[in-house]
């Protein structure tokens, strides 16, 4: 069989999403009969049958149900493929993607370290709740990522482990506590199960004036001032935090920066499992650094990272 055409997974997914042929060819700009042939062409150079289709309506087959899917990963690789590749023509710079309040206390030690390392180039700090998303469509050269992500098609390297604690404002009734649980922060009408997309500076002072309850890690507490209260939350498994990025990519100034994150992880004993050995020179960072076991954890209702 040929190559699929980009094209066609676009008609297929347009219908797919559609169920309707009318539809979907108002969506795509193109006649009706057309869409129509270039479905019954795909499905014959395929040679299966992506929907079932009777005069009244239309739905996808098993195997449509499976080709849906793939087709939208192919499309996504192709739009990360093209931002990538435009990235490269563009005066060199890194992209990494973070969610707020997440590794507040080593990552400006790493941003540090790359500055004064060889031949650095400006590393741009982007907040998304979306970071594995961020990776894959190129958005984001990399992204500093808990461990309960979907890491698939990404390479990544644990550099810590946090334990949740719980933002408070000052005077707040859980404040003097030595712990809280999930429960009682989801009693609180302030509360958000995750941080919103807003720098940490945002968050504290959103806390501070009573208008926000959030979990974060707390590597972060160093940056709390006076008005907020970080009280550990008792029923919440830690989270790990790796930096992942695209799978089987070469990137020189992002593995340059992949090491020095290690080196600083190790330096300062936050690396889970690490080796007393820091990485070595020029060139992709060592396999068995690059690319640890991740585990999972249990998933929560909140999330700290």
């Amino acid at each position: 069989m040929d190559h699929l055409e980009v094209r066609e997974l676009v008609y297929f997914i347009a219908l797919a999403e559609n169920l309707h042929f009318g539809r979907a060819a108002e969506r795509l700009g193109i006649a009706q009969p057309q869409l129509s042939r270039a479905i019954i062409r795909l499905e014959r150079r395929m040679g299966v049958r992506l929907f079932d289709r009777t005069s009244r309506r239309v739905r996808l087959t098993e195997a449509g149900d499976v080709f849906l899917r793939e087709s939208r990963g192919a499309l996504a690789a192709v739009d990360g493929a093209v931002r990538r590749t435009q990235q490269a023509a563009q005066p060199r710079r890194l992209v990494l993607a973070v969610r707020s309040g997440t590794g507040a206390g080593l990552l400006p030690r790493v941003l540090d370290a790359y500055r004064r390392g060889p031949d650095p180039v400006p590393v741009e700090t982007v907040f998304t709740p979306e970071l594995a998303a961020a990776v894959r469509d190129g958005t984001a050269d990399m992204a500093l990522i808990c461990d309960n992500e979907d890491f698939d098609g990404l390479d990544s390297v644990a550099l810590l482990d946090e334990d949740p604690v719980a933002l408070l404002p000052l005077g707040h009734p859980l404040a003097g506590r030595d712990s809280v649980t999930v429960r009682e922060l989801q009693a609180e009408e302030q509360f958000h199960d995750q941080c919103p997309p807003a720098s940490l500076d945002e968050i504290v002072d959103r806390v501070a004036l009573g208008q926000l309850v959030v979990v974060i890690g707390a590597s972060a507490t160093g940056r709390l001032g006076p008005s907020v209260v970080a009280v550990p939350v008792a029923d919440l498994p830690g989270t790990r935090l790796v930096l992942a990025w695209p799978r089987a990519t070469a990137l020189a100034t992002r593995d340059r920066f992949v090491r020095t994150a290690i080196a600083v992880a190790i330096s300062s004993g936050q690396l889970p499992g690490a080796a007393a050995t820091e990485p070595a020179g020029p060139g992709p960072a060592p396999e068995s650094a690059a690319v640890p076991d991740v585990r999972r954890r249990d998933r929560s209702p909140v999330r700290s990272a």
